[in-house]
């Protein structure tokens, strides 16, 4: 388990497991009045939520699979990035891909945030690569049928 520190302006819980092998925290958010999202909209929706995540981590924004299913409801750049070094305000962009209005209010749940361990690369340039089963095949390809 990591700790990880947080300041939570909002009135709302902590972000919190659904379940005991829930890998996302369900966020919420925090706005002083409802937001009417109209169909293929998008908005940024603010959660009061302000991370210091350790080194070697990063947080992951994913939409809700119930709110996508039931409203047409994802997040926009899925998943969305938080930084180690972000200090920032957490902040959902949130996108109606319905053809109905949705409306946000204080309190809802809207994403998952899930933490993890990420790797820095450090590049190598070389002229060749090592060949593989599945080689330069495309997007879809496996080269097998």
């Amino acid at each position: 388990m990591v700790e990880v520190k947080i300041i939570n302006t909002s009135n709302n819980e902590l972000p919190s497991y659904s379940t005991l092998h829930s890998a996302g925290m369900d966020i919420r958010a925090y706005i002083e009045s409802p937001v009417v999202l109209k169909p293929l909209e998008r908005t940024l929706i603010k959660t009061g939520l302000f991370i210091e995540l350790p080194e070697g981590y990063e947080a992951q924004i994913r939409p809700r699979s119930g709110l996508a299913l039931k409203a047409g409801i994802s997040v926009l750049n899925t998943p969305g990035t938080i930084d180690a070094d972000y200090r920032g305000e957490i902040g959902i962009i949130l996108v109606n891909l319905s053809n109905q209005d949705f409306e946000i209010h204080s309190g809802d749940r809207i994403c998952q945030m899930v933490v993890a361990k990420h790797e820095t690369v450090q590049w190598k340039a070389v002229v060749e690569l090592n060949e593989s089963d599945r080689g330069a095949g495309g997007f879809g390809h496996t080269g097998k049928k």
